[in-house]
């Protein structure tokens, strides 16, 4: 009898798409998640007798081995048994046969071929079937990246548009993006980002075999986001200089940054801010299979040390000094949280974890960070890894003002040490609106528990003990202080205050403003009132003063003054950024030594003129872009 041979193959496209929830991707191969069956349908050249065995075999990666779980050997049986890939007849009609195939739930992700093997009486034929691709499945409850919710499934894994939050923390605004992660090409971009990864280049099959695990593929993903180390998909730039490439305040979505970043030979794509890389590592994330989603954080941390607090050196007009204030503190951070176990900590830290592709500091001497268990955040297990002690800070650091003085001496001044880690917000499941999840992240501001996390976060990050041994910080000026210190609040002023705004900041309007204070005793105090402004970067780093007064007032027994701020639209039109930001300060020198400092963003906002067309009715109004 002749050999038996594989005809042709019937992928089972849209009945598997379906199944595996996968038919939206445009790509030629059959894209299937893992841990669950896809059926094949092969035409054979006759029917096969009871002696002959279809025995298949999957490849993925660069030296593909069993050895590696890169590689797996396996014969269609009756039952579906064991832990690796099986294969199973569903039917058979004269020489067409349909099996099911399926990949263990933790089986590496990536492209695949599959062959065939057909042996009878000593006759061997050997055929590629074609290549499929094998995702993470949120669906599969015996996969790390499991998500129990359908809900949740639809919005973090299939939904291919969203908001990401901006602006201040006041006046937070929803911007739209494409992620696009079901469009043409993307899928394979996708895989390539993987592939050229420094860890693949260096060892492709090790590198591969890896890619079973969700910690290690969002890992690689936030280093290969950013270009810093390694010929990424995006260059950052806060300069506010954008010169042979796009400002980041242009883009709308991650299709056209992706398919620029392959069309350019892998040359990284100009420019990307915080939004940026966490709305493309967002799309990258959902099109591998791992449920993400993009979280905003206002005054977010960047704490350079890391000693969990902001530590910012101003001048006696409040002015931020730049050459000793390495800490800063953003109007708002874009971050991502993708849902997986964590094999690595234990199932307490399961959930949620925190990736930020933006190349703050390295982690492992590479610029990324993350994983971060959102839970471990919460309660100050900052020793687990992936680069707890940043996203902490981020979120829940101390924030500090030390007035310089000439002769190198500082002191520290009262001002707000809650605002760190605000209206921490992300899109909610099923609609455009905002959902606040700061309670994910920390206990409540200046509540007990929420001090004795802080606390167990120090002593866990300086290795201090119960008896309270003090560590020495290096900081500005050479000069060391000891890390309890740090932590002692400077004394609460006599006065308030606070700006407020006169009228709404219209970008080609003057800004015109009131500093209020507030007398808290029941004796007279003078006080001295230097007032600043600069334009900022959304970063807040200043990029010119635009204000640069002083007065002098006395306020009676509980007295509340105004002082009005008029700053001209000539005065700062120049050197105002794409951002629209300014940044006000006010250093209250009360005559008894105490000193209070008052800040206020501004966001200015463009109005255009909308005229109305009804029937009946005519005029204009003013409407924000």
């Amino acid at each position: 009898m002749a050999g038996i041979r594989v005809t042709k193959v019937d992928w089972q496209r849209s009945r598997n798409g379906a199944a595996h929830h996968t038919q939206e991707y445009p790509c030629p191969e059959l894209v299937v998640r893992r841990g669950q069956p896809f059926n094949l349908t092969l035409e054979l050249s006759r029917a096969p007798d009871c002696e002959e065995t279809l025995i298949f075999m999957v490849e993925t990666g660069p030296r593909a081995s069993e050895a590696l779980h890169t590689k797996a050997v396996f014969q269609t049986s009756e039952l579906e048994l064991g832990e690796g890939w099986t294969a199973a007849k569903e039917a058979q009609m004269e020489n067409t046969l349909t099996v099911s195939l399926a990949s263990p739930p933790n089986a590496v992700i990536g492209r695949y071929l599959l062959s065939i093997r057909l042996s009878s009486h000593r006759k061997h034929s050997n055929r590629r079937l074609g290549e499929f691709v094998l995702l993470f499945n949120p669906w599969c409850a015996e996969d790390d990246v499991f998500l129990a919710s359908e809900e949740e499934r639809q919005e973090y894994v299939l939904n291919d548009s969203g908001i990401i939050f901006q602006g201040v923390e006041k006046h937070i605004r929803a911007q739209g993006w494409n992620y696009g992660q079901f469009e043409e090409d993307i899928l394979n971009i996708c895989l390539s980002i993987l592939d050229r990864s420094p860890g693949h280049q260096n060892n492709p099959a090790t590198d591969v075999s890896c890619r079973h695990d969700p910690i290690y593929v969002t890992r690689v993903i936030s280093a290969m986001v950013n270009s810093n180390n390694d010929r990424g998909v995006v260059q950052g730039q806060w300069q506010g200089k954008y010169g042979g490439g796009t400002s980041p305040l242009h883009w709308r979505g991650s299709v056209a940054i992706l398919q620029k970043w392959l069309k350019g030979r892998y040359k990284p794509v100009k420019y990307g801010q915080c939004w940026v890389f966490a709305g493309v590592m967002c799309t990258v994330l959902r099109c591998l299979g791992i449920a993400t989603r993009v979280v905003s954080n206002f005054n977010s941390a960047h704490d350079t040390d890391p000693n969990l607090s902001v530590d910012k050196y101003v001048d006696s007009f409040g002015r931020t000094l730049e050459d000793l204030t390495e800490d800063s503190m953003w109007n708002f951070h874009v971050w991502n949280e993708s849902w997986f176990a964590r094999q690595d900590l234990g199932p307490s830290y399961n959930g949620w974890q925190v990736l930020d592709a933006t190349p703050q500091e390295e982690s492992e001497g590479v610029f990324r960070c993350g994983p971060a268990s959102v839970t471990a955040i919460r309660e100050g297990d900052v020793h687990l890894a992936h680069d707890g002690p940043f996203v902490f800070a981020e979120v829940n650091a101390d924030y500090i003002t030390w007035l310089w003085h000439k002769d190198e001496s500082r002191e520290r001044v009262y001002s707000n040490t809650k605002k760190i880690g605000r209206c921490i917000s992300t899109k909610a499941v099923g609609s455009n609106s905002r959902v606040d999840i700061t309670d994910l992240y920390k206990y409540p501001e200046g509540s007990r528990k929420e001090r004795q996390v802080y606390s167990k976060a120090v002593k866990r990050l300086f290795s201090l003990k119960a008896s309270g041994r003090r560590t020495w910080i290096r900081r500005a000026g050479g000069r060391c202080l000891w890390h309890d210190d740090l932590l002692e609040p400077a004394t609460k002023p006599s006065i308030t205050g606070k700006f407020k705004l006169l009228e709404p900041p219209m970008l080609g309007h003057d800004l015109r403003l009131a500093l209020c204070l507030a007398n808290l005793t029941s004796r007279v105090q003078q006080v001295r009132v230097n007032l600043s402004g600069a334009t900022i970067l959304y970063t807040r780093k200043p990029v010119a003063e635009i204000l640069h007064e002083s007065h002098a007032v006395r306020l009676g027994r509980q007295e509340e003054k105004r002082i009005p701020i008029t700053i001209s639209y000539s005065k700062y039109k120049e050197d105002l950024t794409e951002d629209k930001k300014i940044l006000l300060a006010a250093m209250c020198l009360v005559t008894k030594g105490e000193k209070l400092l008052v800040e206020k963003d501004i966001t200015l906002e463009d109005f255009i003129t909308v005229k109305r067309a009804h029937p009946g009715a005519s005029g204009e109004g003013l409407s924000p872009v």
